[in-house]
């Protein structure tokens, strides 16, 4: 691991009060922060002239007459209108990255996936090519479902930045620590923690420490947002005010650039001649956050039984018809184990959902071998999955003590759609071939005794 000395060009605004330097605390709050005193306008949003000869612009996230709960737009005075930034555009090939529908004839996503991390590689890879997607699914011209990727990065982006017309990303590290650079403020990122990168926010990548890998799940649809927690009540799970969004920064340079847009699955490039990173200040509640994943504080069952494994969702992005999101994002992190007989892993079962886990580090309880940091597994809808025999003994003959799951912090993308896998996820990610044995060797432990266990 290879540390970058990466000094901000960037000036910023003072922290307010707290203990984390550079953010402001909660989740979908109205935010306001200025770097310079007076940059931003106070009791209105489009003065006729703003301060510091700044131009007054609205980045909207939802449609203008969304509900007043869900309309999130971010009012940004800038140096430059963004459509200064917008020039002639030359469509490019970005061939890992992929888009929904993306269904290769020849591939099979039918069946149980798993693959070991894909390996670092020694050619120059930045945030853009050096994303290689594994799975998508619905489709992003009508925005709905998702697509997701693993990122390897070991350069930064120097003059080059780039935003997502089609979704926004949720960036999980598992290598590395990565500097988001963004026209709202700065994101250092670093495994454990999440970060959400809001559709059409333009920004650059810039490695702090690498080589850097990590899971993205690209979002299509609905933005993500914190599940309801029902009769849990208050308090527990994600709670918001663990999300932290950037202070204002702005970077003022005269220097040719470039501006790379991804827009419905195609990828195009212009020429501009300033960083765009021009945001003096801004106030609203679209904007991008991150989230350590060391607060999630998990719930579960204190006397028997094994509650769904929903219980452990930290964000979901609504698909409109409920109880089946368009994607949750579930995390299984260290906890305690106190069920009273009860098998205690997750159960063997078949799911409407699809379901795509990656480990962050450590050991998943259901899979002690096989499932290493860096890997993923695809259970698609409706195929049966579950412990392996390993697992399923140890857990069926236990001493059911209270019992801590240390060491161990897995996450899922899980959506309503089927997930497909493309041609680099069956081609040339290292598949494990021999992953549907793991459960060959299940014996049939039935012989007709009642009450046999």
């Amino acid at each position: 691991m290879t540390k970058h000395t990466v000094p901000t060009r960037m000036q910023m605004a003072p922290s307010i009060a707290g203990p984390h330097e550079g953010y402001m605390p909660g989740f979908g709050n109205d935010y306001e922060t200025e770097v310079l005193p007076g940059a931003l306008p106070q009791g209105m949003n489009s003065p006729q002239k703003c301060n510091y000869g700044l131009y007054g612009e609205q980045l909207s996230g939802t449609a203008f007459t969304a509900p007043s709960h869900q309309n999130e737009r971010t009012w940004c005075y800038r140096i430059r209108p963004s459509v200064k930034h917008s020039h002639r555009y030359e469509k490019i090939d970005v061939p890992h990255w992929k888009s929904a529908p993306n269904v290769d004839p020849d591939v099979t996503s039918l069946g149980q996936y798993r693959w070991d991390p894909v390996p670092h590689s020694d050619q120059a890879l930045t945030w853009i090519n050096g994303m290689y997607t594994m799975t998508t699914a619905g489709d992003v011209n009508t925005q709905v479902g998702m697509a997701s990727h693993i990122y390897l990065v070991n350069t930064s982006m120097e003059d080059d930045y780039f935003f997502s017309a089609d979704s926004e990303l949720l960036v999980v590290p598992q290598e590395g620590v990565l500097r988001f650079s963004t026209e709202l403020g700065i994101i250092d990122l670093e495994p454990k923690e999440i970060a959400i990168i809001p559709r059409g926010l333009l920004y650059r990548v810039e490695v702090l420490e690498g080589p850097a890998r990590g899971f993205v799940c690209e979002n299509y649809g609905q933005k993500f947002e914190l599940p309801g927690r029902g009769p849990i009540g208050a308090n527990c799970m994600a709670n918001p005010r663990d999300f932290k969004a950037p202070v204002a920064a702005y970077e003022d340079r005269e220097v040719p650039s470039t501006v790379t847009v991804k827009w419905c699955g195609q990828f195009h490039k212009t020429q501009i001649g300033q960083s765009p990173l021009d945001v003096v200040a801004w106030h609203g509640n679209y904007a991008p956050v991150k989230y350590d994943l060391r607060t999630y504080c998990p719930v579960g069952a204190i006397l028997f039984d094994h509650p769904d494994p929903s219980i452990f969702t930290v964000l979901t992005a609504p698909s409109g018809q409920p109880g089946t999101a368009n994607i949750d994002f579930v995390l299984f992190r260290e906890r305690w184990m106190v069920a009273e007989d009860t098998f205690r892993p997750p159960w063997y079962h078949k799911n409407i959902m699809s379901e795509l886990m990656g480990n962050i580090y450590g050991q998943y309880d259901a899979k002690p071998q096989g499932f290493i940091p860096g890997g993923m597994s695809l259970h698609n809808m409706m195929l049966p999955h579950g412990p392996d025999k390993n697992a399923f003994e140890g857990a069926s003959n236990a001493n059911l003590g209270p019992d801590k799951l240390d060491n161990t912090m897995s996450f899922m993308f899980e959506t309503r759609f089927p997930q497909h896998l493309t041609t680099f996820a069956a081609d040339e990610a290292p598949l494990q071939d021999d992953y549907i044995d793991c459960w060959s060797d299940i014996e049939k432990k039935f012989d007709g005794t009642p009450g046999k266990k």
